[in-house]
Order: C-alpha cells, then structure tokens, then sequence
C-alpha cells in the first residue's frame, strides 16, 4: 500500500504497551492505528513504558529508525510532573548527572514551568534515553523537606527533534514531508 509519507506521529495514551502483543489482554499502541500499521510492521521509533504518553513515531524504513533511535540523534523534550519539591540543587544534579541502579543518567536541559501544592511541573529535554530514564533519575534524588525520594507522577513526550506533538491523545496522522525533512536536519 502507497503511503503519503515513511513517518507516522501517534500521540499515545497511557495504559497501552509499544509492542506488537500485549500479555493478559493489555492494551497495546497498534489498536489505536490503522489494521494496515500492524500488518505491514510499521515500527516505533523508540519507546514509551506503559505509564508514559505523547509522541511515539512509527516508521516502516529500519535504516531510518535506527538513525532517529541513536542516542544523541534527535532530542527530546517532555512534561513531566514529579511529586516533591524539585529545586534549583536537583536540577543542577540533574544536568551534572545523577548516579542510579542503571548507571549515571542527566538531562540536557531542565525547566520549573509550574506547580500546585507537593507538585512540581518541568520540562525536561534529553539527547539520550536509557529505559525509564526520567522516572529513574528524579527517583534517585529526594525531596528536601520531606526526606522521600521524588516521584514522576506523569510524563509527556511533547518534542522531538524540531518536531512538536500536535494530535489528540490516542490520534495518528502521517508526518508532512517538511516535518519528516526537519526531524532529519537534526540528526547528528
């Protein structure tokens, strides 16, 4: 089947598993696209754990995959919101990098957009992305009142490289040839 473009943005929601089954009747991203997705294995580029929503590509192209998938190909941005107050130390170690179970992991870039009581609201960019590494790093660090370790509570994929997620949650739409031109630009 001829396709308008290699690149298919979906905005997932969370509850679905990026996998092609899921176990015990779970949820998985290709019910949310067309049956021609799963049939002609479109694969995602990347992943998102069950928890975590936002932008998720697909692509049938393996050599473009792979390069969108290389750690420091395309950065990443996301919402995230932590339980515990995240202060300028905890970002400071954030972008130093933070030692954890999984090895050291750090941030490119971290931003305080928002808050409301023990909650604080980031943007958080990355140029890699080691499994959980986002619920992992702030996990790693504690709240400074309270002692307790920092919890995501919610995390959004809103960029990728230049490209910005702009699809209903659970909707798919193919990439625009400047959008697919674009996220190639920034590959290093």
């Amino acid at each position: 089947m001829e396709h308008p473009s290699q690149i298919i943005m979906l905005n997932k929601p969370k509850g679905y598993l990026v996998s092609r089954s899921g176990q015990d009747g779970q949820k998985t991203v290709y019910e949310l696209l067309p049956d021609w997705a799963f049939q002609e294995e479109w694969m995602p580029v990347g992943r998102l754990d069950l928890d975590s929503k936002g932008l998720l590509l697909f692509t049938q192209n393996g050599q473009l995959n792979d390069q969108l998938s290389r750690p420091r190909g395309n950065h990443k941005i996301y919402e995230v919101w932590v339980r515990g107050h995240v202060t300028p130390e905890h970002i400071k170690q954030a972008l130093t990098g933070i030692q954890t179970t999984e090895g050291k992991l750090r941030a490119v870039h971290v931003e305080i957009t928002g808050g409301a009581g023990p909650k604080t609201k980031l943007e958080v960019e990355l140029d890699e992305g080691k499994n959980r590494h986002i619920r992992r790093m702030f996990g790693a660090l504690k709240d400074a009142k309270f002692k307790t370790p920092l919890k995501v509570l919610e995390l959004k994929r809103i960029q990728i490289g230049g490209l910005k997620l702009n699809v209903e949650s659970g909707k798919w739409r193919f990439l625009t040839k400047e959008e697919v031109f674009m996220l190639h630009a920034h590959l290093k």
